[in-house]
């Protein structure tokens, strides 16, 4: 794809502190856009956002989503014409410890974001594209072994999918309330399937696990390695992200709702995933099955049929498994040796853009 197209557009990005944000934002402001974020402090520490060079480069509020006064602030004070809605509250395990948080952030958070919008655009300067982004696990999960498509019942089985289940439903009803009329914002949904990549440091995700247990030289410790998810490195959802904002800008016949993820060879075990980041960092990595009896639920297969995004944009992953892992291991050699951050995300940024990847044009 081409970020010609986001320079100078005025990007509103909700959630740009965490990890897919941040590298939301990288790219962005690489591309010349004049990027607002909102969200907390970053919620680990260390965090990517603080490595990642972005201070001076893009306005960065601080505050919660949940709280529409100071969100509106903000919001009016960038005047988007692009609105990404990345804030959430994400981790599974987290939403069984704090449901009501986890609901709060994740259902009325996208309540608050879509009323800036709203009254906005009765304001007569609304954005022209608004982007939710949910999660794969939105889903009524019948444990199947093909993919869900987007017609599928919507119907997350623990707190944190069901909150997103929720935040999709919330913008279906502001579609059909508000933004169905000529002039309105186009809006779309993306429900991106487990990304990796570097600089993801969060609690009670496997390949955040695996760097740790590397960096205290120690094995890793897998609870689920049975489990299938579809993998796929950050930035193949964040380019599918920027391209749905672009395309509905210029023409609203692309708003829709979308299924971001892998070609089935990349619907990989968690185990499977482990021995390959243990093939692939060297150093005699290794893992050890540390399942939890009596852990709280979590889907033991989940797949998404992504026919949508490739027939109307002509999308296809351009990084499978083995090269994501190998950005993921190189970034992570290259913060554990205090190297340059910033100027590995523009690297592989430039890399995932600008490679025709013959060698990775499917699972063949």
């Amino acid at each position: 794809m081409d970020l010609s197209f986001y320079k100078g557009k005025r990007v509103f990005v909700t959630g740009h502190t965490g990890f897919k944000g941040t590298w939301l934002c990288r790219m962005l402001v690489g591309a010349g856009a004049v990027v607002t974020g909102y969200s907390l402090d970053p919620p680990t520490d260390p965090n990517l956002f603080a490595l990642a060079g972005l201070e001076g480069k893009m306005t960065d509020v601080r505050g919660d989503i949940r709280d529409l006064e100071r969100l509106k602030k903000a919001y009016d004070a960038a005047d988007p014409e692009i609105v990404l809605h990345l804030a959430a509250q994400p981790i599974v395990r987290d939403s069984y410890k704090d449901p009501r948080y986890t609901y709060e952030t994740n259902v009325m958070g996208t309540v608050d974001l879509l009323e800036c919008v709203r009254l906005a655009v009765a304001a007569g300067r609304g954005p022209k594209s608004v982007l939710n982004v949910t999660t794969d696990k939105v889903y009524h999960n019948n444990e199947w072994c093909w993919g869900y498509r987007e017609e599928e019942p919507l119907d997350g089985y623990d707190p944190y999918s069901n909150s997103k289940s929720c935040s999709e439903l919330v913008t279906h009803s502001y579609i059909n309330s508000f933004f169905a009329a000529p002039g309105a914002p186009a809006v779309s949904t993306a429900r991106a399937g487990n990304v990796i990549g570097g600089g993801d440091f969060a609690n009670d995700r496997i390949i955040p696990d695996c760097v740790r247990a590397m960096q205290a030289g120690q094995a890793i410790g897998v609870r689920n390695p049975y489990s299938t998810r579809p993998y796929q490195h950050v930035l193949e959802p964040l380019a599918v992200y920027l391209t749905i904002a672009q395309k509905q800008y210029e023409d609203k016949k692309y708003a829709g709702f979308y299924n971001v993820g892998p070609d089935d060879c990349d619907c990989l075990t968690t185990g499977e995933l482990v021995d390959l980041f243990c093939k692939t960092w060297g150093e005699g990595a290794r893992w050890e099955n540390r399942a939890e009896p009596g852990a709280p639920h979590e889907a033991t297969f989940l797949k998404l049929d992504c026919s949508k995004i490739k027939a109307t944009f002509g999308w296809r992953p351009r990084w499978h498994m083995d090269e994501c892992m190998r950005m993921t291991c190189r970034f992570a050699k290259v913060w554990l040796a205090g190297g340059d951050v910033p100027a590995e995300m523009d690297a592989e940024i430039t890399a995932f853009l600008g490679r025709d990847c013959p060698q990775n044009a499917n699972c063949g």
